[in-house]
């Protein structure tokens, strides 16, 4: 089944409005509310929101993210790393999930602070040991996100890597800005913005372990919920940020998320 031939181009977006918590489908300046499940036979609620009077929040409530490693032909090879044989990954922590828009907080430790742009694989079907030819059927849609990490503390310790720490501090994992349907993944291409200047843009058709294979792999290890994310993780260009800097990555059909650091 590939779920891209009907499946229609949308991009749903979750805001809050009056201190209230919906979510709808972007179209164009506007947001058309929606009611019930978003992966479930959503219906329109016939409300229509004016798209900058809406604080917009991460486009779903994961139960976790899963963030990748060592995925790119092209970083491995320029960083002479080993080929994987399976999907390397670690787990972003609840409280670094970040909206659209806001800040990216300065931790308190001292250390080079890196943006990876990424496409996030989004989960719209609970699955367990899903087979590779039938993992798109479980795939919602993609969005946006920044693996931001603490590059000196991942080996700092000679005798442990420290991946939960480096990537889970808070604030540390923007998403959005929205999730778009309907998309064929392996034609999406990433772009990341530093201040201005595109700093990364490589081809989701580069990864070692494609959608599919991500996604069964993955889903054999443990249960994938629906909003659950998986970053595909990055490519060349990775680079620092300094307090101030804004950091945009930006994938089309989807949009471009950003967050302006410390």
């Amino acid at each position: 089944m590939n779920i891209h031939e009907h499946r229609p181009h949308q991009r749903w977006v979750r805001f809050e409005r009056a201190g209230k918590t919906g979510f709808g489908t972007l179209d164009g300046k506007h947001v058309r509310e929606h009611r019930g499940d978003m992966f479930a036979s959503p219906e329109p609620t016939g409300s229509v929101f004016v798209l900058d009077e809406l604080k917009l929040l991460t486009p779903t409530q994961p139960t976790k993210v899963i963030a990748l490693w060592n995925n790119f032909h092209a970083l491995g090879e320029k960083l002479k790393l080993p080929v994987p044989a399976e999907p390397l990954y670690l787990l972003k922590a609840p409280n670094s999930f970040l909206a659209p828009g806001e800040p990216i907080r300065r931790p308190l430790c001292e250390g080079k602070v890196v943006f990876e742009g990424e496409l996030g694989i989004v989960i719209g079907k609970t699955c367990t040991a899903v087979p590779e030819d039938q993992a798109l059927g479980h795939v919602f849609g993609y969005t946006c996100a920044n693996d931001v990490t603490v590059a000196d503390i991942l080996n700092r310790d000679a005798s442990f890597a420290q991946w939960a720490r480096a990537k889970g501090f808070d604030t540390f994992c923007p998403m959005g800005p929205a999730v778009a349907t309907g998309l064929d993944p392996s034609a999406l291409t990433v772009t990341t913005l530093l201040d201005g200047a595109a700093r990364q843009h490589y081809p989701i058709s580069d990864m070692r372990f494609s959608v599919q294979q991500l996604v069964s792999l993955i889903s054999a290890d443990m249960t994938l919920h629906p909003g659950d994310v998986i970053l595909c993780g990055t490519s060349v260009g990775v680079g620092s940020m300094k307090p101030g800097s804004l950091v945009e990555v930006e994938v089309e059909g989807i949009g471009r998320l950003s967050n302006r650091f410390g």
